[in-house]
């Protein structure tokens, strides 16, 4: 299997743009969102981002936001990589989520992976990768990996998983396979792995849901995939990846404690972003509305005048910032774990990435509320004319907020419970320290 390692890439590459601020990729996202709003609609027919939008993106260096600057990419932490993804969902949320999840895991894979796999993986930083937490199948030892003019052990990966966001525009996928046994059988080890896009196949089965058609999370299959070993570690969990008690190859390697986290705080974090750009968006068609509609009672006059009105739009304005201003507060305190962790020798622990977790689930079901029972509600009906800007943001805000993530609300508050009172975790399985980390 050809990899695209070369020698610039342990010499170092330069990102396309040296001197690139986060405030100028912050700009940029906002710039976007004329054209993610225009092409919304197209977006959600073809279940991805149109090539114009994709390049977009790749200009503006959205998908290496994360990727380490040694591989090309601008290493900005998650504040930055969070005001991307909410302005670019206030454009177009489906588009929004699509473009975060294949942006994000970089970091996890900067994080964790040794460097020998990290030169490989993300070769001169055009690297974007999907990922899933649920296992697709078996992987199964094997020596006959061919790379270059040798043979290599590695894996062999079957089988299939859905829902895998942002997987049309994907160089890579991240996901989780069962250890086979002796016999060939799964066991109930995981193996945490990376894949290029040539080992898998992507599967034309999304779209039927009621919103976020636009997400591209459509399954993947795994026929006899190959990888080399250097590119799975074992005995790991992607959602429970233990950092605590020593530093991530991530840190050694690039000396930034943003590669020192876990990812559930994180992962969660990125979703609230969407959700919170979302909300903005349904704000921003309220407030035309506002100038457009009439009030439902006489005197009728353009709600833009109405006292009534002004309160909605005011208490869904200061609701929605609280939100935004508790997520920021929540990838402070995910960064701040991250830099005592490197710096100061403590650790960050599974109670504090599940707690900051909890934060950004939190900010995601109150913009579901607020969308729903204040804006939507005070809206009016007609504003829900198939096919409108408004209905379609109405569709995928319900979409996130039946999110996995969100539905594990209570199980999640259990664990920050169970952790705090330093009783046993539920569902851990049989998951050990992760080899061929330190």
């Amino acid at each position: 299997m050809a990899t695209r390692a070369d020698a610039g890439a342990q010499a170092g590459i330069s990102p396309p743009e040296p001197d690139l601020t986060p405030q100028e990729m912050m700009a940029r996202a906002v710039a976007l969102r004329p054209l993610l709003r225009e092409q919304s609609a197209e977006t959600e027919q073809r279940t991805y981002p149109t090539q114009e939008i994709h390049e977009a993106c790749v200009d503006a260096g959205f998908y290496r936001c994360y990727i380490p600057r040694r591989y090309g990419g601008y290493e900005f932490g998650a504040p930055t990589f969070m005001r991307v993804v909410q302005e670019l969902s206030r454009g177009d949320m489906s588009a929004g989520w699509c473009i975060a999840l294949a942006a994000a895991h970089a970091l996890q894979v900067a994080s964790w992976w040794p460097e020998s796999a990290q030169e490989e993986i993300f070769g001169d930083g055009d690297f974007r990768c999907a990922a899933v937490a649920a296992p697709i199948g078996p992987a199964v030892r094997t020596d006959g990996i061919r790379r270059s003019s040798r043979q290599e052990p590695g894996w062999e990966l079957t089988g299939k998983v859905g829902y895998c966001s942002g997987i049309p525009l994907s160089t890579h996928y991240m996901g989780q396979a069962l250890i086979a046994g002796d016999d060939g059988k799964p066991t109930e080890r995981m193996l945490l792995f990376v894949a290029p896009r040539s080992e898998f196949t992507i599967l034309d089965d999304w779209g039927r849901l009621i919103g976020l058609k636009g997400s591209a999370s459509n399954t993947i299959t795994f026929d006899r995939g190959r990888i080399p070993a250097h590119w799975a570690i074992e005995d790991a969990l992607m959602v429970d990846f233990d950092v605590a008690g020593r530093e991530t190859p991530g840190v050694a390697l690039h000396g930034n404690p943003m590669y020192g986290g876990r990812a559930m705080a994180c992962f969660t974090l990125t979703l609230t972003a969407v959700a919170i750009g979302g909300a903005y968006a349904a704000l921003d068609e309220y407030e035309e509305m506002m100038h457009s509609r009439l009030t439902p009672l006489p005197p009728m006059v353009p709600r833009i005048g109405d006292e009534t009105f002004h309160r909605w739009f005011g208490s869904a304005l200061a609701k929605i910032a609280t939100a935004e201003a508790a997520m920021y507060n929540a990838v402070d305190q995910h960064m701040e774990a991250c830099r005592r962790a490197a710096e100061d020798g403590i650790p960050y622990t599974y109670g504090e990435d599940m707690r900051i977790g909890c934060i950004g689930r939190e900010g995601i079901i109150q913009a579901w509320e607020i969308v729903q029972s204040e804006i939507f509600r005070s809206a009016g009906s007609s504003a829900a004319v198939d096919g409108s800007r408004f209905e379609r943001i109405y569709r995928d805000m319900s979409m996130l907020n039946s999110h996995r993530n969100t539905v594990l609300r209570d199980w999640a508050f259990g664990e920050i419970a169970r952790e705090h009172l330093g009783l046993p975790r539920l569902g851990r399985g049989n998951v050990q320290t992760p080899r061929g980390t330190k």
